[in-house]
């Protein structure tokens, strides 16, 4: 079930921000330089710059800062990270990138470009290693090649999950792209706003937003909360919220130009 369910996740990671593409190309909608400018400031300010941060401040391996194994200063830094450099990445491209770009299509193409990709790199990218793991593990390669640098508990580890994580979980994994795609849209809107009517406090609350969201994952990833269906649930809320924020902010777009 495991083949299966990693294409199931590949599926809907990778289908559905193309679906999108073409949804809004049909529309009229797509500006195809917000949404590579959204992809270069996800690239750049989370796996860049957000992660060169983690190096310095966190423990190798484990969810911990160094020096402290306080669960709620890891959660606490976890999503304030997320949501600094995120959304900031998300102001220097509206504000210096998208100067001519700015309607409410260029806040959906960012928002879709900012997702898309994160969609690619989390949910594609981690369906192929699944796959792949469980080609070497059932050829036997996988004892050849990879297990030897490894320690016993490791290889052993990872030939568990591979072998025996449940079909659902995969396709809860693909669901969960589209909703962080959801409230990444929202997010650029919001920070499209901001920049639209220089209130850089627009930016502040889309950090603080998207710190909030981040809270729950941050307390599994530290096993201070270990119900998968909770963080799920939290993250189904926070993607209705942004699909409605989506339809009612579109008016506040068509009020005038810019103030300046």
């Amino acid at each position: 079930m495991g083949m299966i369910g990693a294409a199931v996740q590949l599926a809907i990671s990778l289908l559905v921000p193309v679906g999108l593409i073409w949804y809004g190309r049909k529309k009229g909608w797509l500006s195809w330089k917000a949404l590579g400018i959204g992809a270069l400031m996800f690239l750049i300010f989370s796996q860049v710059l957000e992660k060169a941060l983690h190096i310095a401040v966190l423990e190798p391996g484990r969810p911990a800062l160094k020096g402290t194994d306080n669960v709620w200063l890891f959660v606490l830094y976890a999503a304030l990270a997320a949501g600094v450099f995120e959304e900031i990445g998300r102001y220097v491209g509206f504000r210096w990138l998208l100067k001519q770009n700015r309607t409410y299509g260029d806040g959906l193409s960012f928002g879709l470009g900012h997702g898309g990709v994160e969609a690619v790199l989390l949910g594609v990218f981690g369906a192929v290693n699944t796959i792949v793991l469980l080609i070497l593990i059932r050829t036997g390669a996988f004892d050849k090649t990879i297990a030897p640098s490894l320690s016993i508990g490791q290889a052993e580890l990872i030939k568990e999950q591979v072998l025996h994580t449940p079909l659902a979980m995969y396709v809860v994994g693909g669901i969960e792209r589209l909703f962080a795609l959801a409230v990444h849209v929202a997010l650029s809107l919001l920070v499209l706003l901001g920049v639209r009517q220089r209130r850089f406090r627009y930016v502040l609350y889309a950090i603080l937003l998207h710190a909030a969201m981040d809270v729950l994952p941050a307390l599994y990833q530290a096993k201070a909360v270990t119900n998968i269906w909770m963080i799920e649930g939290g993250l189904l809320i926070w993607a209705v919220a942004a699909v409605s924020f989506i339809r009612r902010i579109k008016p506040a777009f068509a009020q005038g130009g810019e103030e300046r």
